[in-house]
């Protein structure tokens, strides 16, 4: 299902480069446009990830480098019964976190100074267990495009404030239909980015907190992060506002609220679910509790103890 919202995603995106090909130079333009797509396309496919860690300066780092956060991701990802992603840090005072990567087997997860500063390694535990869902559910293919297209569409609609819009163009788009297709073009990547990535969040803030068993923890993350995040600039960010729907909380200044142009969910529900979430796992507690004083699991300790690296 995710490869064909993946491929259903590129067409989108695609469509919309063609048409800002078109209002530059009309068919001849929207050709030109659509062989330059294929390309992007092909390169944010094998090259995005690493493109998107340049951007934001990230550092790899392994266990001799940042052996706390090394290990718990790998502990982490060894409980989702995935390969170890590579792990980065950038350096950023602003707390926040994303994951990128064609499929698990190219995946890397990143983490800003400021988060590991502002965490504890519970709190920590859990924001990296949502980067680890997004790497599980496949996300971070779609996301991580979604992020380079958009930028270059949004790059290619101001190329056509300058060069584009002459009546002479093949399809008389003008001048007015330029500037139409200037301010529309990037709302459209954009929404597109948006709608994906709130949905995602929800489904990623759920598969974290059963990856670690600790969504209390990924709730008070999540607090923590969201309000230093409006505080802090991300200036990195703010230069590739493309990328902001890649975070786990919105890494812009003036994020907004949940409405159809935030990037993310709004803080409160999704630390709603979690709470909800818990809950759940206490009820799943209690009967596994149950069933080992009274099943055929009695008498073997934790057996019936909730799974995770940190159970």
């Amino acid at each position: 299902m995710n490869m064909m919202k993946t491929g259903l995603l590129l067409a989108a995106m695609t469509a919309l480069f063609m048409a800002v090909g078109a209002a530059i130079g009309g068919q001849s333009g929207m050709l030109i446009a659509f062989i330059v797509a294929l390309g992007m396309n092909a390169f944010s496919y094998w090259n995005a990830d690493k493109l998107v860690l340049r951007m934001h300066n990230a550092v790899e780092v392994d266990a001799a480098s940042a052996p706390e956060l090394h290990e718990i991701v790998r502990r982490l990802a060894e409980a989702a019964a995935l390969p170890m992603p590579r792990v980065y840090v950038i350096n950023n005072p602003q707390p926040n976190a994303f994951a990128t990567g064609r499929n698990p087997q190219n995946a890397a997860v990143a983490a800003t100074t400021g988060l590991l500063q502002l965490l504890n390694p519970d709190e920590v535990a859990g924001v990296m267990a949502h980067e680890l869902a997004h790497v599980q559910n496949r996300d971070t293919l779609i996301m991580t495009v979604t992020a380079t297209l958009a930028g270059a569409i949004s790059m290619l609609a101001n190329f056509a404030m300058f060069f584009g819009g002459s009546s002479r163009n093949n399809n008389g788009i003008g001048i007015l239909g330029t500037l139409a297709m200037m301010i529309l073009a990037p709302m459209a990547a954009a929404l597109v980015q948006m709608a994906i990535s709130r949905t995602r969040e929800y489904a990623a803030d759920r598969r974290g907190a059963e990856i670690c068993g600790l969504p209390l923890s990924l709730a008070s993350a999540l607090e923590k992060i969201s309000g230093a995040a409006q505080r802090i600039p991300n200036m990195a960010a703010e230069r590739n506002p493309a990328t902001a729907h890649m975070f786990i909380v919105n890494p812009l200044s003036g994020a907004r609220m949940d409405n159809l142009f935030s990037t993310h969910p709004n803080t409160e529900n999704r630390i709603a679910q979690l709470r909800d979430i818990a809950r759940e796992f206490g009820a799943q507690t209690a009967g596994r509790a149950a069933a080992a004083r009274s099943g055929p699991w009695a008498g073997r300790g934790t057996s019936a103890k909730r799974g995770g690296p940190w159970g």
